[in-house]
């Protein structure tokens, strides 16, 4: 349930970062986490977070919980942010206590093992995230006004304090969109950055319209490669939402499982959020599916935007030449155009990706330690990180197949 009045902040002394407001009144601004999604009205998160991004759907929330994937179990304990005003929900956000650091694509193990050799604890840990996904996006919903009244260096006070009421050692705010940005950063913060891979329709009709733009070269690799997955007897098979036959959801799982378990690991989803994805939010749901010989082989599950293709979920049993390519990248390609989406965000990692079209991209991430002595060591090591990161950032740009840049 939710905990009220966990932190008082009032909205008319937000210059002076007033900490002593002893008593809500009409302009003051309050910080709760609750347990569920469900303790937090649909209509509210749906206000806030609006409906183009399938990850910040009420229901995504929902299917996680349903099916077990976010639970004290799994280590990803609900804790959901919610502001209000004068008792009025004015802003939401997904977050989680963690006890571990998995699943989250901004890797901070060497941190945890620094406080571990020091006798510290590191988990638990507030993460304001969506989980499993190294996607950019909304992370603090809030209202436009609120948000205007709003500075980075109060939004790092409320959830430093926020983070020491939860017996926390660390919060992690990760892959934040381009508004909440504006709202994290400070000179004193810890801003960590990265670099993925992620593909742009620039008025391209068609897939030879993309192969058109591409070096000579790079255009007869990428064409060599769909024709040997295709001199495999290998052909692709979509499906939409509801339509997506039981046995063919249950052979997608069976692949992505196997993805997981090649690499010793459990996957982090179940079959059963998969069902409830596709039940509770079949307009975002596509898969494609690579036969051979009648039999399914290989699987990639997509979710779309309104301007944006997700590529997210893969898996095969066995090893065919570029069946990775082609049934995550060109048949994601050709799925984006399709749909009129204008963007691929294809995930996390991936040089292979540059060579085949996908352009480099900056990503980001913030972070609050409360321990000033490991707080000062991680703040010059993500200084360094930078440095590296923007370094690579301007190799990739400069390693663009492209005939000439696309632009921006």
């Amino acid at each position: 349930m939710i905990k009220s009045r966990l932190l008082t902040y009032g909205i008319g002394y937000i210059k002076e970062f007033s900490l002593t407001m002893s008593e809500p009144g009409p302009a003051t601004l309050t910080l709760e986490t609750c347990t569920s999604i469900n303790d937090i009205p649909a209509p509210e998160w749906e206000r806030l977070a609006g409906h183009s991004n399938p990850f910040l759907r009420y229901e995504f929330f929902q299917a996680l919980e349903a099916s077990g994937c976010t639970s004290p179990e799994t280590g990803w304990s609900p804790r959901h942010l919610v502001f209000r005003k004068a008792g009025r929900i004015v802003g939401l956000a997904p977050a989680f206590l963690k006890s571990h650091s998995m699943g989250e694509y901004v890797f901070d193990w060497a941190w945890a093992d620094a406080y571990q050799r020091h006798g510290l604890a590191y988990y638990p840990k507030l993460l304001i995230a969506i989980p499993f996904t190294p996607s950019s996006g909304p992370r603090l919903l809030l209202d436009p006004d609120i948000r205007q009244q709003l500075v980075p260096e109060q939004v790092h006070h409320l959830l430093d304090r926020l983070t020491d009421e939860l017996g926390a050692h660390s919060w992690h705010l990760l892959f934040p969109g381009k508004e909440d940005q504006e709202l994290l950063q400070h000179e004193q913060a810890l801003h960590r950055i990265g670099c993925q891979f992620h593909w742009h329709n620039h008025d391209y009709r068609n897939f030879e319209d993309f192969l058109a733009a591409l070096t000579s070269r790079k255009r007869k690799s990428i064409r060599k490669e769909r024709r040997q997955v295709a001199d495999q007897g290998i052909s692709f098979t979509r499906f939409h939402g509801r339509d997506i036959p039981e046995h063919v959801l249950s052979a997608f799982y069976v692949f992505y499982q196997a993805t997981y378990l090649k690499r010793g690991q459990r996957p982090y989803l179940n079959k059963r959020f998969f069902e409830l994805l596709q039940e509770q939010l079949p307009e975002h749901v596509h898969l494609v599916m690579a036969v051979r010989e009648g039999e399914m082989i290989a699987g990639a599950l997509f979710l779309a935007g309104t301007t944006t293709l997700y590529g997210r979920y893969w898996g095969c049993l066995d090893e065919y030449n570029h069946l990775h390519f082609e049934t995550c990248y060109y048949q994601g390609i050709e799925l984006a155009m399709d749909l009129g989406l204008s963007h691929i965000d294809a995930g996390a990692q991936g040089e292979h990706k540059l060579v085949r079209g996908f352009e480099p991209v900056i990503t980001h991430s913030w972070h609050g330690v409360l321990h000033p002595g490991f707080r000062e060591a991680i703040e010059n090591f993500t200084r360094e990180e930078a440095d590296h990161v923007r370094a690579y950032f301007s190799d990739a740009e400069a390693a663009l197949p492209f005939r000439q840049q696309t632009p921006d």
